[in-house]
């Protein structure tokens, strides 16, 4: 008799993922940090970003229609002389201070009258320093319908075009006048990127379909407008697919979007694990609680003033002062000239005292280049300083507190935030207790924590309601930059997190960058922080790494993309495609 054979088993059949997740390569992911002023784009492979003025000129195709020009600074406003008054005493104020103050040596500061400096200034002549500038107007021809960057700023004022600034204190640009619709914005910028990624990346629109996209936005967003900037780079400009920011186990991390959101990248940016993060730009500041890769909701603060503001500032106190030069700061030359004196002349170094002379230069194509010499006091003192006394800043307008508004809804999306934490939290309740529980699955449990996060268990649906559209924090006064940091981190949710919190401070951008102002900064508050959170180590980080914390941000952003564990993060744009914003709900552990 035959032996029985043993019935072989079948080979096994390899399980394989649904999706291959394919390795990243640095050098095809774009990184976009777009800003009030500057527009900071890289590849992730470099080590820094390009960074260009965030603005496009377009030629007036309309005849006699009133040429439209965003301004480069923001605006004054017209003052009351009751506003004046007000203003001349903080600044009254703030001079008594520095008076009182100690210089290394331990003497008391001396300040000598504004008398003296106006009328230094009042006979102050303009000298030829030589024949003709080397500067030139930027060169345009009848065909071309549009400029960028650096070449718009050295248009000639009689030219035919149409100035636009597509974002304006943080947020897209939309107004009433020409080219203010949100499409007008986003072909703006649609147009801005792609011109400056094949100017300065060589990178052609139709290879941007074999790169990826990652786009850092504000800390408090709006949502409709992330969205039509999510479709303008994976609908309009054809990138291959964009990076959704996802935090596993984030119970209050809302960064629902192709993006990154800033502060987080600052972090990373940095090195650091956690820090309450200040940035401070052109035109806002914001400020946030950062732990492990999560933004607190709670704690996001934007405040509308930034280095804009301090420029105009600067220019109304030497005003005060006789200031020499006729400078009209609508224009763009005027304007980044204003810049560039901010950054050479202010500062908060309490040994520089008394009188100083300062000279600069007045370039103009096709004029002779003149030189100024005038006489400077603590004015370009007082004007940093007006970032911890926000009511010098009402110069250019009403300051708003901002922070993060709950999902007002869209119509793309029927579940949306409100509809998702309503039924969620009732299906929650209406779960008999006992072993069923163990039923739960891990996605689910997450979004109840999520819940319990958000939304306190006694809120009613018309009180969500009433939270879904706040927008603005109601305060007596405007805080100063060292009020709202404490504001920020007193929002945190327990005692250990406001210790860490005020422990580790991270300015980053490029509107605080005035020698001394971070121990100031520092002085203030260490007052202000309460006994029971104060700790030997309180660390105020300016220069991460030696790094220019005006690319901080970005290189943040830049580090995270590449990380092994965003792999499987991104969305594709035939995703994007067939399931719009519904694909962000979907992929994200989290409600969007």
């Amino acid at each position: 008799m035959a032996p029985i054979m043993a019935k072989k088993p079948a080979p096994s059949t390899p399980v394989l993922p649904d999706t291959l997740i394919e390795p990243i390569q640095p050098a095809s992911v774009i990184v976009i940090h777009p800003g009030s002023m500057y527009l900071r784009f890289g590849r992730a492979s470099e080590a820094f970003p390009r960074s260009i003025p965030h603005v496009i000129a377009r030629r007036n195709k309309l005849g006699p229609v009133p040429i439209h020009k965003d301004p480069l600074l923001v605006p004054l406003i017209s003052m009351s002389s009751e506003l004046v008054a007000s203003l001349n005493e903080i600044q009254n104020a703030i001079s008594t201070v520095l008076g009182t103050c100690l210089t290394k040596e331990g003497r008391v500061r001396y300040s000598v009258s504004s008398s003296i400096v106006t009328e230094h200034n009042r006979i102050a002549k303009p000298q030829i320093v030589c024949g003709k500038s080397d500067m030139s107007w930027t060169k345009t021809d009848e065909n071309q319908e549009f400029i960028i960057g650096d070449d718009v700023l050295h248009l000639n004022p009689a030219d035919n075009f149409n100035i636009h600034w597509p974002i304006q204190r943080g947020q897209l640009n939309i107004h009433a006048g020409i080219g203010g619709s949100l499409s007008s914005v986003i072909t703006d910028l649609e147009t801005i990127w792609t011109s400056a990624f094949q100017k300065y990346l060589d990178i052609p629109p139709k290879e941007l379909k074999s790169h990826r996209a990652v786009l850092v936005i504000p800390d408090a967003y709006k949502r409709e407008h992330v969205r039509e900037m999510v479709n303008l780079l994976l609908g309009r400009m054809g990138f291959m697919s964009c990076f959704v920011h996802l935090m596993r186990h984030c119970q209050q991390q809302v960064i629902k979007n192709i993006n990154f959101q800033e502060s987080v990248c600052a972090t990373f940016g940095a090195g650091v694990s956690y820090a309450c993060v200040v940035d401070v730009g052109d035109q806002k500041t914001t400020i946030s609680c950062v732990e492990d890769g999560i933004s607190h909701r709670k704690t996001r603060l934007t405040i509308n003033y930034g280095g804009s503001d301090i420029t105009r500032l600067f220019h109304w106190l030497q005003e005060k002062l006789s200031f020499p030069y006729p400078c009209s700061p609508e224009l763009p030359l005027d304007a980044m000239m204003l810049q560039e004196l901010k950054e050479k002349l202010c500062h908060v170094n309490l040994d520089v005292c008394g009188i100083q002379d300062r000279s600069f230069l007045v370039k103009r194509p096709g004029q002779p280049v003149i030189r100024y010499v005038i006489k400077i006091g603590d004015e370009c003192l007082i004007a940093p300083l007006a970032l911890f006394h926000p009511e010098l800043l009402g110069i250019t307008g009403t300051k708003k507190i901002r922070t993060q508004q709950r999902n007002e809804g869209i119509p793309d999306d029927p579940h949306d935030e409100l509809y998702l934490m309503q039924t969620q939290r009732r299906g929650v309740k209406d779960t008999p207790e006992g072993p069923t529980e163990q039923s739960f699955t891990e996605d689910s449990h997450l979004n109840s924590s999520i819940l319990e996060d958000d939304i306190d268990s006694t809120e009613t649906p018309a009180s969500i309601s009433v939270k879904e559209t706040e927008q603005e924090l109601n305060c007596d006064q405007l805080l100063g930059i060292d009020q709202a940091i404490v504001q920020s981190i007193e929002r945190c949710d327990c005692d250990e997190l406001k210790m860490k919190m005020y422990s580790c401070i991270l300015v980053v951008g490029g509107g605080m960058m005035f020698t001394g102002i971070h121990t100031w900064l520092r002085n203030r508050l260490q007052v202000q922080i309460p006994i029971m959170f104060r700790s030997e180590q309180f660390e105020i980080i300016t220069r991460p790494k030696d790094m220019d914390p005006r690319v901080t941000v970005w290189k943040g952003a830049a580090i995270m993309s590449c990380l092994d564990t965003a792999q499987e993060l991104w969305i594709k744009q035939k995703e994007w495609a067939k399931y719009n914003v519904k694909v962000l709900r979907e992929k994200a552990p989290f409600t969007w």
